[in-house]
């Protein structure tokens, strides 16, 4: 049996430069879809899926993610004099214990490739999941834990897939599909935002990988690909034929939460969702539907 993934990689070192003048000063990971924020949506996917240790890739300004991670005292020892204990387990309940978030920087913005081989030395040589906070998905069972379940089956490299239209194919990563058995799909190739009329199918990768140790290995080449960057499909391609590699269909709803209008969409999804405040959203939602 596959050894299950006890490390998460979180690249969060990028500018937001889709959200300025907003993530001038905050990380883009830390905008809330409602009220908390995407990095914490991320963080509870992978500990709801058995991951231990959360490692963060940052750059400059991004403090306020470590912050994030970290016991405000001033902000406890109010809530506490007002006997707010209900916001202290909002505040305090989620985070991961002492010792189980690491923090290493990336220089230079390179790519998502660069960005996860920055990482090598605090994951060491065994199996980890990697998760774009941007990627925000709602799903019954969370993403990455349908992942990891099916890894057990497989082993290998494996990547969260999407279908999508045949014109977006240039935004993602695409997968040459093999044989497909349910949700699983083997992955004869990858290829980095092809055009639509040479993509190999409309199978996009999105932001949850489960990796081998031996993807750094190829990292190490610091090889340029789409964009003049370091891509993360590039390594996994050339594990192909080394270790069994797999595109998993996911079951759920993904969220471009990088892009402005699917950032929207995901913040009306998630309230709606929520009982506490359905009543007075969906309404609002139906009087503005009405006047377009």
């Amino acid at each position: 049996m596959p050894k299950l993934p006890r490390k998460a990689v979180f690249p969060v070192g990028g500018f937001g430069t889709r959200f300025l003048p907003a993530t001038k000063s905050v990380p883009k990971e830390m905008l809330p879809v409602v009220d908390k924020p995407l990095i914490q949506y991320a963080v509870e996917e992978a500990r709801s899926a058995g991951i231990e240790h959360f490692i963060f890739v940052t750059g400059r300004g991004k403090s306020a993610i470590e912050d994030h991670f970290d016991i405000a005292f001033e902000l406890q020892e109010m809530l506490g004099a007002r006997g707010n204990t209900a916001e202290i387990d909002t505040v305090n309940g989620w985070l991961p214990r002492a010792g189980e978030v690491s923090y290493t920087r990336q220089p230079e913005a390179l790519g998502l490739g660069h960005a996860v081989w920055c990482a090598r030395h605090l994951v060491g040589d065994e199996p980890f999941v990697v998760v774009l906070p941007d990627d925000l998905i709602r799903a019954e069972r969370p993403c990455l834990g349908q992942m990891l379940e099916a890894h057990v089956e497989v082993g290998g490299n494996m990547v969260a897939v999407m279908d999508v239209a045949p014109e977006h194919t240039a935004r993602y990563g695409v997968v040459d599909p093999g044989r497909q058995e349910g949700r699983l799909i083997e992955v004869r190739g990858l290829v980095e935002k092809p055009d639509p009329a040479v993509a190999p199918s409309n199978y996009a990768v999105i932001g949850r990988y489960v990796l081998m140790p031996e993807v750094f290995e190829h990292l190490e080449r610091h090889e340029r690909g789409a964009g003049g960057e370091i891509q993360i499909t590039d390594a996994l391609a050339r594990t192909i034929g080394v270790v069994p590699f797999h595109g998993y269909l996911f079951e759920g709803e993904r969220f471009d939460c990088g892009d402005r209008v699917g950032y929207l969409e995901a913040n009306i999804r998630f309230a709606l969702d929520r009982p506490d405040m359905r009543a007075e959203v969906a309404p609002f939602i139906a009087a503005i539907a009405e006047t377009l």
